[in-house]
């Protein structure tokens, strides 16, 4: 009963709601356009409110399925690829995407670089709400999601797996006691705020080790994979890789937030801090790239990067577009003082660090088990419900809690 009041109401949502909001976006832009009426509202927030109620409706009427139906209802997914866009983009990648808070609590905690403070709490909030869909995510990846408790109680410490969880489930914690203060701040609660603020330290520490554990464990996880992942990326240095371009990707996230944050809520940005990561990261990507390439002609695999098929094509994509063209355009002076080159060199790193995880997880599998799986339209959908719910949270998180600092550097020109 419960379950077919659940997919009407979805139903509804999706088939009527989300048209009609539409429509009336639609209608209200070209009327304005035409001089013909005067909106008190966006028409743009209108259309951008139907697409993600279109999209959490179909979420929903995923998650209904999948919960009675089996994961094979909603999926692509089968016995030869176990894996699919959900593990490979949700919790790879978007534990990838939080890289960046460990790396600047660092910078800002234990070697007091104080100045990259006023960016800090959006990075750890970012973090915060990507390590928790993660979670959500892979709750709903797995075969038996009411067993996932079992590692709490059940270790196997022979298993990376088991590492993975571990780490993610103390991190997260660790991220959730990170931000606290910000929402002790709004409720005016001073003892809990003094409590936190003497145990950050040990957190940032605790939070680093946690971090470079799990990241390095992803990559890790591959390493049972020989034969089958391609050898363009399977390397027995994939753990070091991985926390890698955990830092360079979570650095490059940063940028993108800010970026985002500052034209979507009308606040300052700060690029001085901005370009003094993308300085670093510039050395980070170029070590990196030259990490990468020295590794496959190392193992006797150089000719697979002149190969003309689908794999080098998509090596060549990730690093050359998501590693190396950002390197270059990250240490130029003229780019680092422009906000729009910077967004676009950071959102190339960012797009490169995704298509590596799904390199890994997906399309280096091809060769063994043939191009046999592309994510159904549910899983897609799935994936941007979850983006959408984060950025949902971000913004009333924004709005609501003091993430940033009352005093905001002002956006220099592009």
């Amino acid at each position: 009963m419960l379950q077919d009041i659940l997919m009407l109401a979805a139903l509804f949502i999706l088939r009527i709601i989300v048209p009609l909001l539409l429509v009336v976006g639609v209608g209200y832009a070209a009327a304005r356009r035409m001089g013909e009426m005067k909106l008190s509202f966006s028409p743009g927030f209108l259309v951008a409110l139907a697409v993600v109620l279109g999209l959490w409706s179909m979420a929903a009427i995923t998650l209904i399925l999948r919960l009675t139906r089996g994961i094979g209802a909603v999926t692509n997914l089968s016995d030869t690829t176990p894996f699919g866009l959900w593990i490979g983009f949700d919790v790879m990648a978007g534990a990838m995407l939080g890289g960046g808070a460990f790396v600047l609590a660092g910078l800002v905690y234990v070697f007091g670089l104080q100045r990259y403070r006023p960016i800090l709490r959006s990075t750890i909030l970012t973090a915060f709400l990507g390590y928790s869909l993660l979670i959500v995510a892979l709750l709903i990846d797995i075969g038996r999601p009411y067993n996932i408790w079992r590692p709490l109680i059940h270790w196997n410490v022979h298993s990376v797996l088991f590492e993975v969880a571990m780490c993610v489930m103390c991190y997260t914690t660790v991220l959730a006691l990170e931000f606290s203060p910000a929402l002790f701040e709004r409720l005016r609660w001073r003892k809990a705020w003094k409590v936190v603020h003497k145990i950050t330290l040990p957190l940032v520490i605790l939070g680093i080790v946690l971090s470079t554990m799990h990241q390095s464990s992803l990559g890790s996880l591959w390493l049972i994979t020989p034969g089958k992942l391609h050898d363009l990326w399977y390397t027995p240095w994939l753990p070091v890789l991985f926390w890698i371009s955990a830092i360079t990707v979570g650095l490059g996230m940063v940028t993108v937030e800010s970026n985002l944050t500052a034209r979507g809520l009308k606040r300052g940005l700060e690029q001085d801090l901005l370009a003094r990561l993308a300085r670093a990261s510039a050395v980070l990507l170029a070590g990196y790239a030259i990490f990468k390439l020295v590794d496959v002609i190392a193992r006797g695999k150089g000719a697979l990067l002149v190969t003309p098929d689908l794999y080098a094509v998509l090596f060549w994509i990730e690093v050359g577009l998501g590693v190396i063209l950002p390197a270059i355009l990250m240490a130029q002076p003229k780019v680092r003082a422009s906000k729009n080159g910077l967004f676009a060199a950071a959102s190339l790193v960012v797009m490169g660090g995704i298509l590596n995880r799904l390199n890994v997880s997906v399309f280096g599998l091809w060769q063994y088990t043939g191009p046999v799986y592309f994510p159904s339209v549910a899983e897609i959908s799935f994936s941007l419900a979850l983006l959408s719910v984060g950025a949902t949270i971000f913004v009333l998180a924004v709005k609501f809690l003091p993430v940033f600092p009352k005093e905001e550097h002002t956006a220099t020109a592009a």
